[in-house]
Parts: C-alpha cells; sequence; structure tokens
C-alpha cells in the first residue's frame, strides 16, 4: 500500500490544475485512466499541425488562466477573432440574412438572461420566438455551445454563464499546454480509480496496481462517472450521485478533413453546413491558415453520427453541396472524436437538467474535510470550459490546504 497526503484522481485540467497547486507543500499523486494527460483536452499532432480534439478555444482569454500559463510556458497565443465573432462564408448565408439571424440570437439571448433572474427554472426552448425563422439555427447553435438542444437546456445554468467575449487559441494545442503544465507531477497513467473508501481514519483508493492510501483526495472525473457508479464511494454518497447524475455531458465532436489545393478556399471563415435545421455541421476553414476544415457537431446529431463514425462522410457531403462535387476528391479525413464513447467521459460537457442549476455547487461541495470535488461540472459561472476546470481545481486545493491545517496540534500558549 502506498500513502501519501493527497491523491487526485483524474488528470484532465481540474486535476493538472489541483497538484500544480499543492506540489511542493504536500505529497501529492495523481491517478490516471487514460494513458494520457488532458481528460477532455487532447491534442493530436498530424503532419506537424496541432489538432485539438477536445477544447480549443481560451474562452474569456482575457481573464483565463491558462493563457497565462501558455505564456509562461513559451506557447505561443493567437488572438485571431474566432470564426463566430465575424462575417460567415456567404455562400448559403448571405449578409442581410446573417445579421438578421445575429439579431434572433441577440433577442432570444437577452430573454434567457431575463428569464434566468425569475428564479423559477424552464426549458430554453421555451423562449423561442414561435414559428421563428431561424429557429432550427439557434438550436443548432444551442449543440455547439452546450451539447444539448434547448429543450434540454436550463434557463437558470444558461443565465449564470459567465463570457467576456474573449476568446483566443493556443497556437500548438491546448490539450499539449496542459500535458507540459502537467510535466512535473508524479502522474500515474492508466491506473483508474474504482473505489474511494472513506470510512477509516485513513481514505484508500482502489486501483488496477493495487490500494493507495492519503489524508485527502480530489475527485475530478466528469460526473458521469460518479452517476453511473464507474468511480463508486464507501459508505455510498448519494446525495453526489444525484447531483452528478442531474448534471450530464452533453455532446460535442469534431472532425477534421486534409484539403488539397487549400489556397481555394478563404482562410479562418466559418461555413454551415445548413442554415434552415439543427442537424447540421460547422466548419472552420482552413484555422491558422493550415490546410484544414474543423468540423464541428453537437448534441443528436452528433450521437447519430458517432455511432457509425459517420463525421468525415457527412462533412464531406455538406461541404461537396455548397462547394461542388469537386470538393469530395479535394477532401480526405484526417482525425475525429467521439467523446460520448469514451469510457472515462461519456460526453464532452456538462449541462444542468431543467431545475438542477443548484446541483452544481452540492457536487462541488467537500465530504468531512477529507473528500474534495473539481471540475468543470463543478464550476457555477465558467462550466464547460478549461479554465472553469481549472478553477475549481485550485479551489479544491486550497480547501485541502485548509483543512489540512486544521488538523495541526494548536501551539501552547
Amino acid at each position: 500500500m502506498h500513502e501519501v497526503d493527497v491523491i487526485v484522481i483524474g488528470a484532465g485540467a481540474a486535476g493538472v490544475a489541483a497538484a500544480r497547486r499543492l506540489d511542493g507543500a504536500l505529497s501529492v499523486v495523481v491517478l490516471e485512466a487514460r494513458s494520457r494527460v488532458g481528460g477532455r483536452a487532447w491534442t493530436l499532432t498530424h503532419g506537424g499541425l496541432p489538432l485539438d480534439l477536445g477544447c480549443g478555444w481560451l474562452h474569456s482569454a482575457d481573464e483565463n488562466e491558462w493563457a497565462g500559463i501558455a505564456k509562461t510556458l513559451g506557447f505561443d497565443i493567437d488572438p485571431t477573432p474566432p470564426p463566430w465573432s465575424r462575417r460567415a462564408h456567404q455562400l448559403n448565408f448571405s449578409a442581410a440574412d446573417q445579421e438578421d439571424f445575429s439579431n434572433a440570437w441577440d433577442r432570444f439571448d437577452d430573454r434567457v438572461r431575463d428569464a434566468g433572474r425569475e428564479g423559477r427554472d424552464r426549458a430554453a426552448a421555451e423562449l423561442l420566438e414561435p414559428a421563428g425563422r431561424w429557429n432550427g439555427l439557434l438550436d443548432a447553435l444551442s449543440t455547439y455551445v452546450n451539447g444539448v438542444e434547448l429543450d434540454r437546456l436550463s434557463v437558470q445554468d444558461f443565465a449564470r454563464y459567465r463570457n467576456t467575449g474573449v476568446n483566443w487559441r493556443v497556437a500548438k494545442g491546448y490539450g499539449a499546454l496542459i500535458e507540459a503544465h502537467a510535466a512535473p507531477l508524479d502522474v500515474r497513467l492508466d491506473c483508474p480509480a474504482a473505489l474511494i473508501d472513506h470510512a477509516g481514519p485513513r481514505l484508500h483508493v482502489t486501483t488496477p496496481r493495487g490500494t493507495l492510501a492519503a489524508s485527502a483526495v480530489i475527485v475530478t472525473v466528469p460526473p458521469t462517472l460518479i452517476a453511473d457508479g464507474t468511480l463508486r464511494f464507501a459508505p455510498a454518497l448519494p446525495a453526489k450521485q444525484k447531483a452528478a447524475a442531474a448534471l450530464p455531458l452533453g455532446l460535442a465532436d469534431k472532425v477534421f478533413l486534409g484539403v488539397d489545393q487549400p489556397d481555394a478556399l478563404p482562410v479562418q471563415t466559418r461555413l454551415f453546413g445548413a442554415t434552415d435545421r439543427t442537424a447540421t455541421g460547422s466548419y472552420h476553414l482552413r484555422p491558422f491558415g493550415a490546410p484544414l476544415i474543423e468540423g464541428y457537431f453537437g448534441g443528436k446529431l452528433a450521437r447519430e453520427l458517432e455511432q457509425h463514425d459517420g463525421f468525415a462522410a457527412f462533412a464531406i457531403d455538406q461541404l461537396a453541396a455548397l462547394l461542388g462535387n469537386d470538393m469530395r476528391k479535394r477532401l480526405h479525413p484526417i482525425a475525429a472524436s467521439a467523446w460520448a464513447r469514451d469510457p472515462w467521459a461519456l460526453g464532452s460537457y456538462s449541462h444542468a437538467d431543467i431545475g438542477c442549476a443548484d446541483l452544481r455547487a452540492v457536487l462541488a461541495a467537500p465530504v468531512d474535510d477529507r473528500l474534495f470535488f473539481a471540475g468543470e461540472a463543478c464550476s457555477i459561472h465558467d462550466y464547460s470550459t478549461a479554465h472553469g476546470a481549472y478553477r475549481s481545481g485550485v479551489a479544491a486545493a486550497e480547501q485541502v490546504l485548509q483543512a489540512m491545517r486544521a488538523r495541526l496540534p494548536q501551539a501552547a500558549p
């Protein structure tokens, strides 16, 4: 049996942040089920090009801690505004229609924010304009942003999300940045935690490699793994499991296509596969000027395409229909994500079930000042983001330090 001060479960953004905060002050081991660091941040390199199959944007970059870490580690930041903040390709979406759609989104967002202050939760779909021209595309936008359609989106939860509107990218990849930040840590890969026994004076974590003991444990796994019992607790924690089940992970997936003769396409432009429906991809043409197209899919469409590895075929069909059938021979699949099929995620990022937004605080609450929780799902205002995960990880680490100090014997007067 190996004994340390703190065991951190999960080497994603939250776990890495927590362990880095504690490293040097306490002995820390990080247990990671995968064979890599990063969790839902994953940079794959293809032909020298970094491809972020997980999180890819430094959202709220002007206050995002990962932006500061990137500068410290020598990672270049690309401040080019994201394609969704500029005009999209006008091939199937005229400038006038884009303006009309943008105004429809602003009106919808205002209604959601106002409704979020009322105290009564409801599905965001109830706030769509009846028979609104852009309702299908607004729904598609929700699947990209939240991983679910508007009929499953909590108004209260969505209204609490904080966004400064500044979005940058890490040139070498967000996943690569988080992996680099984890470099000094003692991370045990291919070592999933199955059970946390917190009945005795020490906590014991069961893994395929044996049992580890610690004074404190920080759990940073996605709520899906708590809800379905992949990670168990003894004694059981029914309130935690209930909260986790009410904070499921929506789904957003990506596909990367290589492009022959890329100069024929514009750089850093977005193209919707269709503008009159929810089941459509959104395509970022030549990100970073690279010979690539980054396709994005969410919600029910992403789940359907995951089942038969259909992202590339769907994307090529949509792009060929818009750019001409000659595009078929110029596009070739490189990589695609499948987060719902990842057994250590089972989705992309969290959303709250209707009426359950307050359960984020329940999920984040410590148990007996020995068992602590972190991850983007624990964040009330920054959920679904790597910086929200980071902040929750640091907060959990601070709770550990405070609990440890409280246990020290008081000096004699």
